[in-house]
């Protein structure tokens, strides 16, 4: 029987995660420059998420890191609004309701770090992604909300929290 958990992620992950990153982007034509892609974080998401109203979480089945996401304070934004930062799974992920279970742990987290606000950048073509959010209760923005620095992703949501 196949084992798989999220977990908060450890350092050791480092390597795992990002190649999982650099490969689901790849894999969706996304840019290298104006993306995740070309995030300095990218190489140390352990020390990254490891500030205050920050966590990250990657997706475990027997022993592989195949996905992960994350929840950070958005960068030059309101103070109640996170960003969920860093979603992306292996094409062997997807379609386990694995993406719901680890939206709804994201959320938990923010909701637990006293944030109201949700907000989130994407790509137009990652329509699967879009309906998660959609589910989830991101609504559409019209323009984009802090300075994240993915000046090549041009769908922006937002979740308002209870």
């Amino acid at each position: 029987m196949d084992s798989v958990i999220i977990r908060p992620i450890v350092k050791e992950d480092n390597l795992a995660i990002a190649r999982v990153i650099r490969h689901v982007l790849i894999e969706h034509n996304v840019p290298k420059v104006g993306t995740a892609y070309a995030d300095a974080s990218l190489d140390c998401m352990f020390e990254t998420y490891s500030v205050s109203g920050s966590i990250y979480y990657v997706v475990e089945k027997n022993g592989k890191i195949i996905g992960g996401a994350g929840i950070a304070p958005l960068e030059n934004g309101p103070e109640d609004t996170c960003e969920l930062q860093k979603m992306y799974f292996l094409s062997e992920a997807r379609g386990l309701g694995l993406g719901e279970k680890m939206m709804q742990k994201c959320l938990e987290s923010a909701s637990g770090f006293g944030f109201k606000r949700c907000y989130l950048e994407t790509m137009p073509y990652m329509e699967s992604a879009q309906k998660l959010y959609k589910k989830s209760g991101f609504n559409y923005l019209d323009a984009p909300m802090g300075c994240t620095g993915h000046s090549s992703c041009p769908v922006w949501m937002i979740k308002e929290m209870n």
